[in-house]
């Protein structure tokens, strides 16, 4: 008989912005969502289980686990690309405008 073993991906300092996403993808691929902390970016000693009234000077971690690393590896693959992308349209934005000019 095989023994079932988790495997564990811990992803920190995730933006408020794609929680709900990392959370979705790790449903849609047969992860569990084991931990999910704000933790005071200040005081090591502050962290909750729950967003805090005032969640500035928080940082979001989510430990996730899976029976299989694969899942667990291709979330860390989806949620790189995902930062990359968002890097990638922010520098996009702060590229200034090509100005028109007449000669």
């Amino acid at each position: 008989m095989e023994k079932f073993q988790n495997k564990y991906l811990e992803i920190k300092n995730i933006s408020k912005d794609i929680v709900n996403w990392v959370e979705d993808i790790a449903e849609e691929n047969n992860c569990k969502v084991e931990r999910k902390e704000w933790k005071s970016k200040y005081n090591s000693y502050v962290v909750y289980d729950y967003e805090p009234f005032c969640s500035e000077g928080f940082e979001i971690n989510i430990l996730l686990s899976s029976f299989d690393i694969s899942y667990l590896n291709f979330i860390k693959y989806l949620y790189n690309e995902k930062l990359s992308t968002i890097e990638y349209l922010d520098n996009c934005i702060k590229i200034p405008a090509i100005k028109n000019y007449s000669h």
